[in-house]
């Protein structure tokens, strides 16, 4: 998007954030999602760098292949529980976790969304 273009946008009233701003979460929200998924990309990595497919993982773990898709995707419903499980059986670690996280917090920083107000 251009500047004039953003500009445009803004004199018809829109506001432009991150997804957190459009979402409207509070900090405590934002962190939460950002941990969630950062920990979802960290068990499919750390897999993928193992070797191990996502029913391979399964069974190390005693669950379903699909329940560890859910996982990978940081889906609704997934506990961090399950996901540390997973992240552990391919030999990912805490400093996995922080690696995407950083790289998010860099995707985010350079990421935005027009929001328009009510």
């Amino acid at each position: 998007m251009t500047t004039r273009e953003k500009a445009n946008l803004v004199a018809a009233g829109y506001t432009f954030g991150d997804f957190g701003d459009f979402l409207e979460l509070t900090p405590a929200e934002r962190e939460y999602v950002e941990l969630e998924t950062a920990l979802a990309r960290a068990v499919r990595t750390s897999r993928e760098r193992a070797g191990v497919t996502q029913a391979e993982l399964a069974k190390r773990i005693g669950s379903s292949q699909s329940r560890i898709a859910k996982v990978e995707t940081g889906a609704e419903g997934v506990s961090f529980d399950l996901a540390f499980k997973a992240l552990f059986a391919v030999e990912g670690s805490m400093a996995d976790v922080m690696k995407e996280l950083k790289r998010a917090k860099a995707r985010q920083a350079s990421t935005t969304v027009g929001i328009r107000p009510k």
